[in-house]
């Protein structure tokens, strides 16, 4: 969180600000801990592609959860940190923001294929591949954060041993930092954007072409349509950073702090917590074995599972 330095908020406020904000992080890490523990105690999930890149969007937006979350915390208790660890934590959870829309754009590309290539899909959507579009995505996702950091370490005179409140500006002060971060936003978004809008196009055209698996199709261009809506909630955190700023937030120190505090739980907070949500209940057949976990075995839906 790009906190700015501010007069000290009154302890009652800033607890029930912190605890606000916490404690919906703990609640959705808990259900996306359920959901991936779902995932990995049924079988015929972890041998289909598209429930492991579920797995896997899981993963990285409780990762972002949780670094946002502790972000959040240090600056709120004005914790000092010696920059290289600063530098690891910021960019870490820079990466986790980065991976989230390239994943959403590989599972519309399955999407797309299990359905305007049904007899292909078992030989393209495999788990080798799909292990390679993770490490794919791992790598893209952190171009940006290696880029920033070489520049640190060619241009900065500063140590890395030197403590600070932790805040990526206090780090990467020069400009060309913001301007590698923007350029590198910007042709991530527009790539997933193009994929995402292809695929959902693609779908819309066999949905009416193909009648003869028009349920299916149909179902896959929703599901697409969704992804398409995550990306947005995902576009939207990133316009966290854009909007977070003093320059834009000319007011009074206390009001900007407040104004800071409703962007963050607006557009960070609540986009990761609805989601997997969005996403993971939809689907009837993951559902039944998600609320079989979640009520701890109360309800014995996952029976009717197939395959499981």
């Amino acid at each position: 969180m790009n906190v700015t330095k501010v007069p000290q908020l009154m302890p009652l406020e800033t607890s029930a600000k912190a605890l606000m904000t916490v404690m919906p992080c703990l609640l959705f890490l808990y259900i996306n801990s359920v959901m991936v523990f779902a995932l990995l105690k049924k079988p015929f999930f972890m041998d289909s592609p598209r429930y492991v890149l579920f797995g896997h969007l899981l993963f990285t937006d409780s990762l972002q959860l949780l670094l946002c979350m502790m972000l959040y915390l240090f600056a709120v208790t004005q914790v000092r940190m010696i920059t290289h660890v600063c530098i690891i934590v910021t960019q870490f959870a820079v990466v986790t923001i980065k991976i989230s829309p390239l994943n959403l754009a590989v599972m519309s590309l399955e999407r797309y294929v299990a359905i305007c290539f049904p007899l292909r899909h078992s030989t393209i959507a495999t788990s080798r591949t799909t292990r390679i579009a993770i490490a794919v995505m791992w790598t893209v996702a952190s171009l940006d954060s290696f880029t920033q950091l070489f520049l640190f370490i060619s241009l900065e005179k500063t140590g890395f041993t030197t403590q600070g409140f932790c805040i990526i500006s206090n780090v990467f002060q020069l400009q060309v930092y913001m301007t590698v971060n923007r350029a590198f936003t910007i042709v991530n978004f527009v790539l997933v954007s193009l994929i995402i809008i292809y695929t959902y196009v693609a779908l819309v055209v066999t949905v009416r072409s193909a009648s003869f698996h028009a349920r299916n199709a149909n179902k896959a261009h929703r599901t697409v349509l969704l992804h398409l809506l995550q990306f947005c909630l995902c576009l939207v955190s990133t316009l966290f950073s854009m909007i977070n700023s003093a320059s834009l937030l000319n007011v009074n120190p206390s009001i900007a702090l407040h104004i800071q505090y409703v962007l963050f739980v607006g557009l960070i907070i609540f986009p990761k917590c609805l989601s997997p949500l969005i996403y993971g209940l939809r689907d009837q057949t993951f559902r039944c074995v998600f609320i079989y976990y979640f009520t701890f075995g109360s309800k014995s839906t996952v029976e009717s599972h197939p395959r499981s």
